[in-house]
């Protein structure tokens, strides 16, 4: 099993939980409200410079799933929440040792 985590904007969320609804045995999304900035050093306009590197509101995506569905969402992730401008986001895959589900103790 395996926790996907990412970071992307909210403007893309409604399209994301489309996509990702549509693949079959999607497990379910929870979303936090995010803020974060982008890496001075990676960008080079100097007008962008200053609005990219103040906090700006995000959206974190996290998801527990199988193994074989990795690759699957993080496709639709990447595809959904990519506009091809800075401030797009990132994802990352975690491994998880187990997880159990509270209205009835059973294991995911």
């Amino acid at each position: 099993m395996k926790e996907i985590r990412a970071i992307c904007r909210p403007d893309r969320l409604y399209e994301l939980r489309r996509a990702l609804r549509a693949i079959p045995g999607f497990p379910g999304l929870t979303v936090l409200e995010a803020k974060g900035f982008s890496a001075p050093v990676l960008i080079d306009n100097p007008s962008l410079k200053e609005a990219l590197t103040d906090f700006t509101g995000k959206v974190m995506l996290c998801t527990l799933v199988a193994d074989d569905m990795v690759d699957s969402i993080t496709d639709v992730i990447m595809r959904e929440g990519r506009t091809g401008q800075i401030g797009d986001g990132l994802i990352w895959v975690l491994p998880v040792e187990s997880a159990r589900r509270i209205r009835d103790g059973s294991n995911l």
